[in-house]
Formats: structure tokens, C-alpha cells, sequence
């Protein structure tokens, strides 16, 4: 079992900005894919951004150029810096990574993945 637990997000005024932060722990091994979801009331779930165990990134094109995705492998950690925040940036924000573990000394493994329980982030004057 892995645990995803968020943090940063609360009521930031448009132009702004706004870091989120997300940590993994439990039965770990290898994280792969970290990324960064979000939901806003009435709408589907988007991917904002996302990052490779390598470090290659990619995000929506709505947040190019505004947010950036990146993560210390070391403390099994990603994080969204959010800038120049806008009204259409209001939703909740999940943390999601997929990796695996080794199950047998032959070396097989098990995939997972996981998602946080979300914050929210509000942009209002």
C-alpha cells in the first residue's frame, strides 16, 4: 500500500501564485510516473502535469509557460509551482505517481497506483 498525501493548496488571488507539494510512503520501490491532476466542480478530471522517474515533464497546455512540475526522488516527493494563477485555476488538486516493487528474489514485480485525497485550490480577488 502507498500513502499520497498533498499539501500548499488554499485561497490565492489571481495573478499569484502558489506551491503544492506531494509525498509518497508505504511500500514504495521504484516510483515511476509522478503527476498532477485536477478537478474542478462539474467538470472531468485533467491532467495539469506530469513527470518521468528520468525527469522529463509534460503539461496541459493551459498551464505552459505558468506552472511547473518537478520532483526530489530522494524524498519521494513532487511539487507544482503555480504562477500567474487565474479563475479557470480553481479546482481540487490530486497527486497521482505509479511505480512498482519487487515481489520474488527472481526479481518479478508488482506495478501500483495511487492517487492523493486532493486540495483545493481557490484563485478569487
Amino acid at each position: 500500500q502507498v500513502q499520497l498525501v498533498e499539501s500548499g493548496g488554499g485561497l490565492v488571488q489571481p495573478g499569484g501564485s502558489l506551491r503544492l507539494s506531494c509525498v509518497a510512503s508505504g511500500r514504495i520501490g521504484t516510483i515511476n510516473d509522478m503527476g498532477w491532476y485536477r478537478q474542478a466542480p462539474g467538470k472531468q478530471r485533467e491532467l495539469v502535469a506530469s513527470i518521468s522517474n528520468g525527469g522529463s515533464t509534460n503539461y496541459a497546455d493551459s498551464v505552459t509557460g505558468r506552472f511547473t512540475i518537478s520532483r526530489d526522488n530522494a524524498k519521494n516527493s513532487v511539487y507544482l509551482e503555480m504562477n500567474r494563477v487565474k479563475f479557470a485555476d480553481t479546482a481540487v488538486y490530486y497527486c497521482r505517481a505509479k511505480g512498482s516493487f519487487v515481489i520474488s528474489v527472481e526479481g518479478a514485480t508488482r506495478k501500483w497506483d495511487y492517487w492523493g485525497q486532493g486540495t483545493q485550490v481557490t484563485v478569487s480577488s
